[in-house]
């Protein structure tokens, strides 16, 4: 596993755990790397899993509202918490992180995989495909040289063995 999405992973658990806690972010971000964080994770990932749950808490309101834009029939509480914090973070994504949207998508749905049911993906990805047909109209978003989106792709892929073997 790459270590970006090994981040998104660890981000979507302190989301999952401020949701539930109901705590301060900060207090939820220095709990899950004292207690419950694994302890090898590199530390360009722990920066980024703390920056994309922080931010996502930061701005909590606007990304929710973005999601109830798009979620037809679906009231944000009504959501399972594992969902609607995967939906959280990938938003958070489009919006403040320079990561490819397709890229944020391709990520929230295999955690999605990981952690939900396969229904919760299809909803995910409808969601998602969603507010970035809105944020493509709205603000597209600026091209990443080759050299840049090559980089972002090949760390958020696993590396040729293991994609080999799960195509086996």
């Amino acid at each position: 596993m790459g270590s970006r999405r090994k981040a998104r992973e660890c981000a979507l658990q302190m989301l999952f755990a401020a949701d539930v806690a109901d705590t301060v972010p900060a207090e939820v971000l220095n709990t899950y790397w004292a207690e419950l964080g694994d302890s090898d994770t590199e530390e360009a990932a722990r920066e980024f899993a703390t920056r994309l749950a922080a931010g996502t808490l930061a701005h909590l309101e606007a990304l929710d509202e973005r999601i109830r834009s798009r979620a037809e029939h679906w009231r944000i509480p009504r959501m399972a918490i594992v969902d609607r914090n995967i939906l959280r973070l990938a938003v958070y994504e489009f919006l403040y992180e320079p990561t490819p949207r397709t890229v944020a998508i391709n990520e929230a749905l295999e955690i999605a995989r990981r952690f939900s049911t396969y229904e919760a993906t299809q909803f995910i990805n409808g969601i998602l495909d969603a507010i970035k047909r809105d944020l493509d109209e709205e603000q597209p978003q600026e091209h990443m040289d080759s050299q840049e989106l090559e980089a972002e792709s090949e760390s958020e892929q696993p590396p040729d063995d293991e994609q080999s073997a799960s195509s086996a």
